[in-house]
């Protein structure tokens, strides 16, 4: 008579919690939020911002962050 095999379940025990998310799941959230930053920080009098402005030395942040 043969032995039975123990197959694993595809659920994780009770006690025990397992979350995959893919890597877009996180990225395309906080590309929106900075996108949406930009927008809220570049939203005000145009004209009164003349030298630097806090949108373009963020974004030059952010592209040097993913450059790496």
């Amino acid at each position: 008579m043969p032995a039975r095999t123990h197959t694993r379940s595809t659920r994780p025990d009770t006690g025990s919690v397992e979350v995959r998310l893919p890597w877009w799941a996180i990225a395309l959230p906080a590309v929106a939020f900075a996108a949406l930053l930009l927008l809220i920080m570049g939203s005000g009098d145009a004209h009164a911002v003349t030298t630097d402005p806090a949108g373009g030395r963020m974004l030059a942040r952010f592209l040097a962050l993913i450059t790496r």
